[in-house]
């Protein structure tokens, strides 16, 4: 009976190998340390005139760029350090003023043939490659109190629709709404109609002195609900921020009950990511309220510019949380505005509301969440003070019903005017975030961890080789050629599903050499017994092969589970281990299983094996 492999596998293993090398061959080529220039405005591009005076500068700085691509009004200058990089970056800002933003970048040297077929190199994590990682906290309290103020506004606007009579409708201490109606019947009615239109929502109590009173509580699960909402909504928003900078390969997830971790490899710019991540201005349309309003149903507002003050209405019309786009742009005057799309839901409240509010004043409130830090005057301890901004950028009389489409006018600046139509673009915060940890990884520090990752890595594999040839002699050869291949199909798997190496992934590469060549050693512990037992050698090999492959499939199963499941509930290092060790189990399974004995085949065929084989 013939040993040997069935044709089919043959050539699957040759093509396997072929596409291994083909798709692992991106990783040799490094990036280059680069600077991204791009405009800070929607009104200024970046042109080729600009680019000329970026290449002058750094010429007369004695600064030579090893290349420099321009196009869809972006420039990548690349350059051959990370020194000059930096220097670089900070004379390129200087030249262009705050028109334009400068971004430190690495960019990628993959010959464009390898780019056609889908090549890349494998994505590097923070600690190889370099960046910042943000630690940051919701204001879930803050979460809960807008969704109650954004219900007491909805509620208003239903029973003055409904012609049910009311007194107030206001947010109390205790996470309450308060409903005072103009009588016993009117609250009877009032609470039939929020019973029907917000099913589940709230608990309902009565006072047992005022007939006209309700309370309205949030119910079970439903703060649970709006807190889960406003993490997932900042998440969301986060990514699309993140996207806005042009980071590759960002990591943005959830931690624990209110906490959200951003880690920008390759970002070395911490003061702009940290002011386009952590911005959280948003956006409130209200109505200026009539001379005759009552007090306890307005609200005074002054200016950013310092231009005075109005009051208000306390309804709110609408939010940033309904803009579905917003750019920048100049009106007839030459003045900074910015042209604002709603959703279809947004659209709807907006007409609804300016149908009957035709001729009065409507403002836009720029709200920012910011915090300070303060000294306990009884402890001495520092502490950072969360506190709002909010001002009134614009105040304009209403020409005509306003639907999905306005614009907002009254900035100060274009500047302004484009990061805001940025941070609208991107999504608003659905609640407060707030900076708990912030981390720096330099690139040379990234560097340094690469070389310790590859030290370790090729002084394992020497050992392991020295060991295996040492005891195997012949097929302890073809055990280290088996082990080449693996790393090769491992690194080759990595970069086409763009897995993210971290230097715990370089510890689970090292933790897979070991057990591929358990593998063998399994495989060729088992042919010498077969030996032993009187066999004649190509039987031995045949049946060494076959017994000795449960036992590999039930170890590394087992192993292969728990790697799944580490990288299904791990985050960060927990996960990039765990995801190199899975793909690793599943290269050393092929490369033992089928590699090895391809190459026993090919070297004796069904020759006797000569004493120094085994």
């Amino acid at each position: 009976m013939s040993h040997r492999l069935p044709l089919w596998k043959t050539v699957f293993v040759i093509v396997s190998l072929s596409l291994g090398i083909l798709y692992g061959l991106p990783n040799g080529f490094p990036d280059d340390p680069a600077v991204q220039v791009s405009s800070n405005r929607a009104t200024v591009a970046l042109g080729e005139s600009d680019v000329e005076r970026l290449q002058d500068a750094l010429r007369e700085a004695g600064i030579e760029p090893v290349a420099t691509d321009f196009g869809n009004s972006q420039a990548l200058f690349r350059f051959d350090s990370v020194e000059t990089q930096i220097k670089a970056k900070s004379l390129m800002q200087s030249t262009l003023g705050s028109d334009f933003i400068t971004a430190l970048n690495l960019a990628p040297t993959t010959p464009d043939w390898l780019q056609l077929i889908g090549a890349s190199p494998m994505k590097l994590g923070l600690d190889l490659r370099g960046g910042v990682h943000f630690l940051m906290e919701v204001d879930l309290k803050a979460a809960v109190s807008q969704r109650l103020v954004a219900y007491a506004s909805e509620i208003k606007q239903m029973l003055r629709k409904d012609r049910i009579r009311f007194r107030s409708v206001d947010v109390g201490a205790d996470g309450e709404l308060e409903i005072r109606f103009l009588n016993q019947e009117a609250r009877f009615r009032g609470i039939e109609r929020i019973r029907s239109e917000y099913q589940g929502v709230f608990a309902y109590r009565e006072a047992d002195d005022d007939a006209a009173f309700a309370s309205l509580l949030l119910a079970d699960g439903e703060q649970t609900k709006i807190e889960d909402y406003a993490v997932g909504q900042n998440l969301t928003t986060l990514r699309n921020r993140v996207n806005e900078l042009g980071v590759s390969e960002p990591l943005v997830q959830r931690q624990g009950r209110s906490r959200i971790v951003v880690e920008l490899p390759g970002v070395q710019d911490t003061a702009t990511a940290k002011r386009v991540l952590g911005a959280t201005a948003n956006l409130e349309f209200r109505l200026e309220a009539l001379p005759d309003s009552p007090v306890r149903e307005t609200q005074r507002y002054e200016f950013r510019a310092n231009e005075g003050v109005a009051q208000l209405e306390r309804d709110i019309i609408t939010t940033g949380n309904s803009v579905s786009d917003a750019r920048s742009s100049f009106d007839e005057n030459g003045m900074p505005q910015v042209n604002i799309s709603l959703d279809a839901s947004g659209g709807r409240r907006m007409a609804d509301v300016t149908k009957t509010s035709v001729g009065r004043r409507m403002a836009v409130i720029f709200i920012e969440s910011r915090t300070r830090d303060d000294v306990d005057r009884s402890t001495g301890e520092r502490k950072k003070i969360r506190y709002k901004e909010q001002g009134i950028i614009s105040l304009a009389t209403i020409q005509a019903v306003l639907g999905n489409q306005f614009r907002i006018t009254g900035l100060d600046s274009a500047r302004e005017a484009s990061e805001l139509a940025l941070l609208l673009r991107a999504g608003a915060l659905a609640a407060p975030i707030y900076f708990v940890e912030e981390r720096t990884i330099g690139p040379s520090l990234g560097a340094e961890n690469i070389r310790s990752g590859i030290n370790s890595l090729v002084t394992g594999f020497i050992l392991v080789m020295v060991f295996m040839l040492a005891t195997y002699r012949g097929f302890g050869v073809i055990a280290n050629l088996a082990l080449a291949v693996n790393v090769v199909l491992l690194v080759a798997v990595m970069s086409l599903l763009q897995a993210v190496l971290t230097l715990p992934g370089i510890a689970g590469i090292v933790l897979t050499v070991g057990m591929a060549v358990d593998a063998n050693v399994l495989i060729f512990s088992r042919i010498r017994e077969e030996r032993v037992r009187g066999l004649a050698d190509p039987q031995a090999v045949r049946v060494g092969f076959e017994r000795a492959f449960v036992t590999i499939l039930d170890s590394n199963i087992t192993t292969l589970l728990v790697a799944i499941i580490l990288a299904g509930i791990g985050s960060g290092p927990v996960k990039g281990f765990a995801i190199t060790l899975a793909i690793g189990i599943c290269t050393s399974l092929f490369t033992a299983t089928l590699i090895t004995r391809l190459l026993i085949e090919g070297l004796f065929g069904h020759r006797y094996l000569p004493k120094w084989a085994l």
